[in-house]
C-alpha cells in the first residue's frame, strides 16, 4: 500500500510504504537509519545523508550521490515523527558557513570591488564569468557577498552551482547559484502537464536559480536581465557536466512582496502563478511562507514533449 506523503504514520511507527522524492521509504528503511543515529552518535546530518545515499545506491546519471534529495528525505521523517536526527551543528544561533566565514580574506585577496555610481551598461562590458568551485577563493567572496547582501543569505552550497560575474575592468558586479529543482511547484508542474511518474523521471533536466545577486552599488540599468540570459549559455554547459543531464528548463521563485520580479520578465522568463504560502514540510498547512512568484523558462522549443506532458 503507498501512502501519501501526508497520511504516513507518525511517533516512530511504520506500517507502510511512503513515497519521498521517488523513493519508497519501508519501516526497514527507517529502522536503519535510526539504528545508525543510536550506534554512531557523533555522526553529523550530513555523514548520515551520504551513508543512505550509499546503501541505497541512489545516484544522478553521473554517477554522484543523491546526497542532497537524501538529505530531505531525513529531513521529512524527522518532521513527521519517524526518526530523530542529529542536532544541527551549530552554535550561539544559525552557524555561519565555513566559506561565509573566509570570504572576508577572499575578497582582500581578490581586490574585487564592486564598481558603484551610476553607469550604462556598456561602461562594464564585456562580463567576465567564473564558475567557482569548492575551495576556491571566488567560492568564499560569494559565499560572503550573498549571506551579507541578500535576504536570503547563503543556502546550503550542496549541489550548487556558483557563478561570479565581474566587468571589464575585474571588478565584481553579480552572483548566482544554480542548484537542482524544487520536487514540488504546483504553477510548475501544471505548466509542465506531467504525471508524478513523469515528473519523478525529468526532474534532473530542470534548475533551479536559488540566488541572484546584483552587488550594492552597482547602478546600472538591464545588467540584471542580461546577466540573467549570459548566465543560461553559461549554465547549459555546466549542468551537463555537473549532473549528467541536458538542461531543459529552469525555475525560480520571486517574494512578491519585495520584487517586482522586472529583470526575470525583461530576460524573457515567464510567469508561471505563484505558491501557496507554505513550506515543503508543512503536510498539516499551518506553516505560513511568504507567496513567491514562480518564474520559468524554458531552453528547448519542445519542452513539454519531452519531459512527457504532451
Amino acid at each position: 500500500m503507498l501512502a501519501s506523503e501526508c497520511g504516513f504514520g507518525h511517533g516512530g511507527f511504520v506500517t507502510e510504504t511512503l513515497c519521498i522524492r521517488g523513493r519508497q521509504i519501508e519501516a526497514r528503511d527507517v529502522e536503519q537509519i535510526s539504528s545508525w543515529v543510536s550506534a554512531h552518535p557523533d555522526w553529523s546530518r550530513r555523514r548520515l545523508s551520504q551513508e543512505l545515499a550509499r546503501l541505497w545506491d541512489w545516484r544522478t546519471p553521473a554517477g554522484q550521490l543523491k546526497d542532497i534529495a537524501t538529505r530531505d528525505v531525513l529531513n521529512r521523517l524527522e518532521a513527521r515523527g519517524l526518526i530523530g536526527l542529529p542536532a544541527r551543528q551549530r552554535r550561539g544561533g544559525r552557524q555561519v558557513p565555513r566559506a561565509v566565514a573566509q570570504g572576508a580574506q577572499a575578497l582582500l585577496a581578490l581586490g574585487a570591488a564592486a564598481p558603484s555610481g551610476p553607469q550604462v551598461l556598456a561602461q562594464l562590458l564585456p562580463l567576465s564569468w567564473h564558475r567557482a568551485g569548492k575551495g576556491e577563493a571566488e567560492r568564499a567572496g560569494i559565499a560572503r557577498y550573498l549571506e551579507e547582501h541578500h535576504y536570503l543569505g547563503y543556502p546550503d552550497p550542496l549541489g550548487q552551482l556558483h557563478y561570479l560575474v565581474r566587468d571589464r575592468n575585474g571588478r565584481d558586479v553579480a552572483c548566482l547559484l544554480f542548484g537542482p529543482a524544487c520536487w514540488k511547484v504546483a504553477a510548475r508542474d501544471a505548466f509542465i502537464g506531467w504525471s508524478e511518474a513523469q515528473r519523478q523521471k525529468g526532474l534532473g533536466h530542470l534548475a533551479n536559480n536559488s540566488r541572484f545577486l546584483i552587488l550594492p552599488g552597482v547602478q546600472t540599468p538591464h545588467l540584471a536581465s542580461h546577466v540573467l540570459a549570459a548566465a543560461v549559455r553559461h549554465l547549459r554547459a555546466d549542468w551537463r557536466t555537473q549532473h549528467g543531464q541536458a538542461l531543459w528548463l529552469v525555475e525560480t521563485f520571486v517574494e512578491r512582496a519585495r520584487f517586482a520580479g522586472t529583470c526575470y520578465r525583461a530576460a524573457n522568463w515567464l510567469h508561471a502563478g505563484q505558491t501557496q504560502g507554505r513550506t515543503r514540510n508543512d503536510c498539516q498547512h499551518q506553516i505560513q511562507a511568504p507567496v513567491k512568484d514562480v518564474y520559468l523558462l524554458p531552453l528547448v522549443p519542445d519542452l513539454r514533449r519531452r519531459l512527457g506532458g504532451e
